[in-house]
Formats: structure tokens, sequence, C-alpha cells
């Protein structure tokens, strides 16, 4: 462990001297990722369509190139899942990253090219480590072992070349010989596919190692704290794992879980860093532990145009490179990469704290909100009032979603939120009306509606019997790993078949 410290220690700081110069020249850095992309892809049927070799600026890519989609990309991912090679990227790519979806139970196929792995994916992990030695120097991170808790699908083929599971099952396969020496579970467990067996066997395994750091989904992550404690008869998880330091999240807004792992290390030392890593892509990190912004990654083989969302049901709504864009202003994001995802509309919406150098937060998804009524109500919207409704009546909320209540003539129009609770408020009506008053505060267009309950009424929670939405996310096949409950929706699908679930 101490030869591994020293070594690692060595590159932290050769790397954190890279990250500084192409953080400080953004512009630049992106630009010379565009001409990378161009050049790399020039000889695929894509880059041949669109006439790569021609391409000399962004007007001319931007011009020439179609913004895409999935379902418009679709047919070329499903040659290059067949083995076809240099369609969108050059050479063959073997791995694929099933997306866990949300309302819809049609998986998307993410085609993730060793370029990806290894100058994206990974170089994201070295550098979340990178800024957290820098953070924290006197850190023993490496005295121990990392856990982590993802990989709910197993490796499964296409063919005898290709290769797809969830990216966190995707990452594990193909991580580096010195990582697996700093981790735990075994691959044999971390990629199991049954989620309720995994996890026994994970507490079996974990439960007599040196975790010093946990990086996973902050709901099963819980799930499986709250197991080794009562395997333990412990109350504070640092009496099983007392050098653990640091917890790595990512995929749902942590703010609703601070209170129940607080909970869990009963006022232990504990850091908390949080990532932005998709199956397309890891876009951003948290490199400062006093700030919740993350740091957009200009270097990783990513190329980023901005479309603010409220032109995005226009025409032709107008891209905006990195270097152009407004703080505070809200932008869905497109991405072109290095495993052939071009001028991609990634689905997720950000906005910017700062752009010297380049912090967001995330805002939300184009497609996962409430606008029924034109209250434009977004995650980050729904995030913040949980968290201040749980603050306000010293509750906890272990899962939630919402959608729309739809004017009839029996119902008012509003929306209902249907909730799961670790700890019940001593009255949800106090709750309904601090979760409401910050909606308010934080979405003039929900205040608008709101207004003296002309065009929405009060919201309705629904408090739901303990284990519902685990029991959906089974039913579902959805267990473990990356996949999370859908916290919005346009419409009823949802929740409609959640409450005939308990019906």
């Amino acid at each position: 462990m101490a030869v591994i410290s020293t070594i690692m220690s060595w590159y932290f700081r050769k790397r954190m001297s890279m990250i500084e110069h192409a953080v400080e020249n953004a512009g630049d850095t992106q630009q010379k990722v565009l001409n990378r992309l161009i050049n790399d892809a020039k000889h695929t049927e894509w880059g041949r369509t669109y006439d790569f070799k021609s391409i000399k600026t962004y007007n001319d890519f931007r011009n020439r190139v179609p913004m895409q989609d999935y379902e418009t990309l679709k047919p070329f991912i499903d040659r290059v899942m067949k083995g076809e090679e240099n369609v969108l990227w050059p050479g063959e790519i073997m791995w694929f990253a099933k997306s866990s979806g949300t309302t819809n139970d049609k998986s998307k196929f993410i085609p993730v090219s060793f370029e990806t792995l290894e100058e994206c994916h990974f170089q994201g992990g070295r550098d979340i480590l990178t800024f957290y030695c820098a953070n924290v120097p006197e850190t023993q991170i490496f005295d121990g072992k990392g856990l982590l808790i993802g990989g709910s699908h197993k490796i499964n083929s296409f063919n005898e070349n290709s290769f797809y599971g969830d990216l966190s099952a995707v990452l594990m396969n193909n991580l580096p010989t010195w990582v697996n020496l700093l981790k735990t579970p075994d691959k044999s467990i971390a990629l199991m596919d049954d989620w309720e067996e995994k996890l026994e066997k994970m507490a079996n395994q974990t439960i007599n190692e040196n975790v010093t750091n946990i990086s996973g989904v902050p709901t099963w992550t819980l799930v499986l704290l709250e197991k080794l404690m009562a395997m333990k008869g412990i109350t504070n998880i640092h009496e099983l794992w007392p050098n653990l330091e640091l917890y790595i999240h990512g995929g749902v807004s942590f703010d609703p879980y601070r209170k129940p792992f607080k909970q869990l290390i009963k006022g232990s030392k504990m850091n908390y860093l949080e990532t932005y890593n998709a199956s397309e892509g890891f876009f951003g990190l948290q490199n400062d532990l006093s700030s919740n912004s993350l740091l957009l990654m200009p270097d990783y083989g990513i190329f980023y145009e901005f479309i603010k969302v409220n032109s995005l049901t226009t025409d032709n709504p107008e891209t905006h490179l990195l270097s152009e864009v407004e703080i505070g202003e809200n932008y869905a994001v497109i991405i072109s990469n290095n495993s052939g995802l071009w001028r991609y509309q990634l689905g997720d919406t950000i906005r910017f704290t700062s752009v010297n150098p380049y912090k967001f937060t995330i805002s939300g998804r184009t497609k996962l909100f409430m606008n029924a009524f034109g209250e434009e109500v977004v995650i980050e919207n729904a995030e913040k009032a949980i968290a201040h409704a749980c603050h306000v009546t010293d509750s906890k909320v272990r899962e939630y979603t919402a959608a729309p209540i739809f004017l009839n003539s029996d119902k008012d129009a509003g929306h209902q939120w249907l909730i799961e609770f670790e700890q019940a408020p001593h009255s949800i009506n106090e709750f309904t009306i601090a979760l409401d008053n910050k909606l308010k505060e934080i979405n003039s267009d929900y205040e608008a509606k709101r207004h003296k309950d002309i065009a929405l009424k009060l919201p309705t929670i629904t408090a739901l019997p303990n284990q519902t939405f685990y029991n959906w996310l089974k039913n579902k096949g959805k267990l473990g790993g990356q996949n999370k409950v859908p916290r919005l929706s346009n419409d009823r699908k949802l929740v409609d078949e959640i409450l005939g679930q308990i019906s």
C-alpha cells in the first residue's frame, strides 16, 4: 500500500498542473478537443457523410452536423452493437452502457470506446482522488480499501466481441489491476445480477475490511450500511470502519440524504464529494469540499454545446460554446464525444455558478419535470423543497416521486407527491405547507400558478408504506446499481402504477 500511495502522490502533483492549465484555458482546450474528434472520425461512415475532412471551424461543424438524440442515432448504434466497425467512431467498440431508463422500460445502449473508458471515465476517477488529496493532504484513504457499490447488471454479450451492462458494471469489468488491489468487494460479487443476494454477500465480505472510502448511489449505499450496522448491532458506522473518511456520490441530489448519513455517522468526521458521471461520459466533479458546485472538466474527450432551456421548443434553437455561457442561465447540454455521439442531446440541464473556472450545478432533465400547468418545476426545485420540508418538520424522506393532478370534474389541478418516509413528520399538513412555500420561494412560475389557489391547489402528499419503491424497482427488475426512482413526471403513468401496486 505504501508503494501505491507514493506513486499516486507523484501522479496527483503532475496531474494537478495539467488540470489547472486545461481549466484556465478551457476555451482553447475545448477547441482542441473538437479538432481531435473531427480528425479521428473523418474516415468513419459518419465522418464521410458530413465531410469531416473539410470542417475547419465550429460554425462549419454546427451548420453541417445535425443535432441528435438516442432515437436518431439508434440505427447506427445497432450496427455497432452487431460488430460493425468505423460507423460512428473508428475501430471496434466492444462495450455498451445500458441505461436504466426512467418511466420508459425501453433500454438505451450507449457505446463506450476504449478512449472514453481511459480518457474520460477512468480519468475522472483519478481526478476525484487528485482533488481530494489536494483538499485533504493528511488523508489515509490508501491505507485501506474503497467500497464500490454498483454493477446491478452482470456483463452480457451481444455477440462474441461486444458486451453490455450498466455503466458501473462496464467500468468495474475494465478497471486497472492496481485499482482492484484497493477496492472491495470482489468483482464476482460486485457484478452479481441478483441485488438481494449480492447485498448479503457484499455485507459478509466487507464487514471485516478496513474501508476508508465509499462510492455509490446514496439509496443503495444506505441500504448496505444499515444492513451492516444491524449485523454488528451498532448505531455508528465508524464503530465498524473507524478509518472511513470519504463518500463519493452522484446520480441524484444528495440533499435529501444528508440527514440519514449524518445519523449513521453520529457526528463523526466524514467528507463528501459529488461527481457527474453518466453513461455518455464523465462531465464534472466537486473539486472543493466547501462548495457544492461541480467543476466542468474540459479535457476528457468531450466537446460541449449548450442551449438555453427556454429556447428548446423553437424550431432551430441557438447553441452556445462553453466560452459563451452565462451565470444563472438554465442550459440543456449537447455533447460530442470520443465514442461517436455527435451533437447528442444529453437530456440534462445545468446552471453555471461560475465562468472562471467553469463550475455548475445540475438543475434537472429536459424530459424529467412537471410543467402541466406552466409551473416549470425541475428536479433542482423539488430537491430543495423536499430538503426544506424535512428540516422544518424534523422528518426524513427515503424516496419520492411527483406528478400532476389534472383538472377534471372531480379534482382540482395540482401536484401529487408520493413519499416514503424514513421518519414521518408529526403533521403531514405542516410538511405539505413547508414544501409548497419553498417551491413558491424558489420558482416564480410555480408561485404565479399557486396565487390564491387559482390555477393550482395545495399539493397532495401521499405517504406510502415502507419498501413501496423498493418493491416497485424489484418488480421492474431494476434493483441496485444506478437504477433510481424518477423524481418528477409530467404525466401520471408512474404514480398511478405505484399506487396500483399497493391498492
